[in-house]
């Protein structure tokens, strides 16, 4: 019998959640997608630190202030491991802008243009980037615009919320990336129950709402469930448009032939009886004030990130003052 991955695949597009080559290449998913952490961890490997060069080398070579050339060596680097994992990879990789511009628009619209030039640079066209930017109002606007006046393709992240799922595609966002495995642990931290049934686990259901409300609705925005913490929460996804999933979790469902069925299924969505709902500006920011859960990991994730961002910064400021 297939592999649960292999009948996974013949449902859903499989995206790799790592910034590990080899992974990539053990795995062979359609897409892949990275963040600051794992950048922060493939860029203290060794079999990377040729990547870690040239973009030292390209940020000397650019000039400026100090600042100045860590900011274009991280951006350097970002590209770097996406042009990489693009040998690897059929379609598309996700690219992070930098989670200090959550809350600004136009620096977040300025640094995605960046990122695509970059890539434009290395011979690599848009279409097979996905700007990823964090799910705050001011990403959503930034995304509304990219897509609107530049045709640059994002992917917005950590998302916790029905409503900034709503906001996203209204926005007319290519894809999204609600975090399962995170909201997961705030229910398992703050909660007394501690255990799920695989469709009852609170962040499959939130994704299983998210996705029934797009194909009801005809978004075209796409879903792809992100952040898993064990392989139930990605079989109670199966159907689901993508699934970023970790190398580990790839592994365990290679390693298993349970029987894979559709959970998600378009058909179904819109057999469903959902009310259509509206979100504006005022509406966004009281549902998620009304949502301690999506307030708590959306901000602990920008800070996560950030702080990881200032890691890597470091590193490259150590390089480039050698």
């Amino acid at each position: 019998m297939a592999s649960s991955l292999d009948q996974l695949r013949e449902l859903t597009t499989v995206v790799a959640d790592t910034g590990d080559f080899a992974a990539m290449a053990k795995f062979k998913p359609t897409d892949a997608t990275t963040n600051p952490s794992l950048i922060l961890a493939a860029a203290n490997m060794e079999a990377y630190q040729g990547l870690i060069t040239d973009a030292i080398d390209y940020a000397k070579g650019v000039g400026g202030s100090i600042d100045e050339q860590v900011t274009n060596a991280m951006d350097k680097v970002y590209v770097n491991f996406g042009c990489e994992i693009l040998k690897i990879i059929p379609g598309r990789v996700s690219t992070e802008v930098d989670a200090r511009l959550s809350f600004d628009k136009e620096g977040s619209i300025t640094r995605a243009k960046k990122l695509i030039d970059l890539y434009k640079q290395a011979g690599i066209p848009k279409e097979r980037i996905l700007i990823k930017l964090s799910s705050t109002w001011e990403g959503v606007e930034a995304a509304r615009v990219l897509e609107s006046e530049y045709g640059i393709h994002c992917n917005m992240t950590l998302l916790f919320n029905f409503y900034q799922a709503v906001a996203c595609a209204e926005a007319g966002v290519t894809l999204i990336s609600p975090f399962v495995g995170r909201i997961f642990d705030w229910f398992v931290k703050n909660t007394d129950q501690k255990t799920y049934s695989m469709l009852d686990d609170p962040g499959v259901k939130s994704v299983t709402k998210i996705y029934n409300y797009y194909k009801k609705y005809g978004y075209n925005t796409v879903v792809m469930g992100a952040s898993f913490r064990n392989t139930d929460q990605i079989l109670g996804l199966a159907g689901c448009d993508l699934l970023t999933i970790s190398p580990s979790l790839l592994d365990k469902l290679q390693q298993t032939t349970t029987e894979v069925k559709a959970c998600l299924t378009q058909k179904q969505a819109q057999n469903l009886d959902i009310e259509e709902v509206t979100v504006n500006e005022n509406k966004f920011r009281w549902e998620m004030n009304e949502d301690p859960m999506a307030t708590e990991k959306l901000a602990e994730g920008i800070r996560k990130f950030g702080a990881d961002a200032i890691k890597l910064e470091n590193v490259l400021r150590d390089k480039l003052l050698q």
